[in-house]
């Protein structure tokens, strides 16, 4: 059970720190607004909402992992059309990171390059592989490798991180 758990918060982990979670939710949203423009009544809105809750379910899964990380590396929702991408928009921040960051690293990275594939397998029961594929052919490999209670993560062969097995399971938990 430790290992399945442990696998699915790796994979978890691995799926989030590739991509942009935070993003317009440009599908659910088209999905609130077919609900709300069926019926127009709070009643019937909230009876649909319920047969609906699966159709939900799938758009908000696809928003957290598909559409807002495309958004999140292109800098524009592939569902709205809507630039900048919400992670990239001003706002006045209560933590300040680094306000001496080279402003290539406050903005959209991958401008001229665009991912077309992200593909996850298991190497062993210790290690989780993802490569990633781009329309100019290239590709990375984002490797996370469990080591007593911690991972390790690694780009092409380069650390990038470090968590703890603990701080991966309250993340999942969320």
């Amino acid at each position: 059970m430790k290992k399945k758990i442990s696998a699915l918060a790796l994979t978890v982990l691995l799926t989030s720190q590739l991509s942009g979670c935070m993003g317009q939710m440009g599908l659910s949203a088209m999905v609130t607004k077919g609900n709300l423009s069926a019926v127009d009544n709070r009643y019937g809105r909230a009876g649909l909402f319920v047969l609906m809750s699966p159709i939900y379910g799938i758009a908000a899964t696809a928003d957290l992992f598909i559409i807002n990380s495309v958004e999140f590396w292109t800098g524009t929702n592939p569902v709205t059309g809507k630039s900048p991408a919400v992670v990239d928009m001003p706002v006045e921040a209560i933590f300040k990171v680094n306000q001496h960051l080279d402003d290539d690293l406050t903005k959209a990275p991958l401008t001229d390059v665009k991912l077309t594939r992200a593909t996850l397998e298991a190497k062993d029961e210790n290690t989780l592989l993802m490569v990633l594929t781009y329309e100019d052919g290239s590709q990375q490999l984002m490797s996370g490798i469990k080591q007593d209670k911690h991972v390790d993560f690694y780009l092409d062969d380069s650390f990038i991180a470090r968590v703890d097995l603990d701080e991966l399971v309250n993340y999942q938990r969320g």
